[in-house]
């Protein structure tokens, strides 16, 4: 258990989260993941073999319960140097 997070030293408590998952260029959502989430600014710690088993859900084959489609845009503002 984290405890504290890294970042800003908040509460840290056990939650099921969503994640964007990426595996190569494929993106997949996997829903229900057991995660410990930072109360304050919502940064997520992942358990070693709670990662190993979204990387085995996102290059596997089996079928997902759910499809869901995503926009996808390209950021052309130029941004000035700072």
């Amino acid at each position: 258990m984290v405890g504290k997070c890294y970042f800003c030293k908040g509460r840290v408590s056990k939650q099921k989260v969503k994640v964007d998952f990426r595996w190569g260029e494929e993106l997949v959502v996997i829903e229900d993941v057991p995660a410990e989430v930072c109360e304050q600014c919502g940064e997520k710690y992942l358990e070693a073999d709670v990662y190993k088993e979204m990387e085995r859900l996102a290059k596997g084959r089996a079928k997902p319960f759910r499809y869901t489609t995503v926009n996808v845009f390209r950021f052309e503002h130029p941004v000035p140097a700072g």
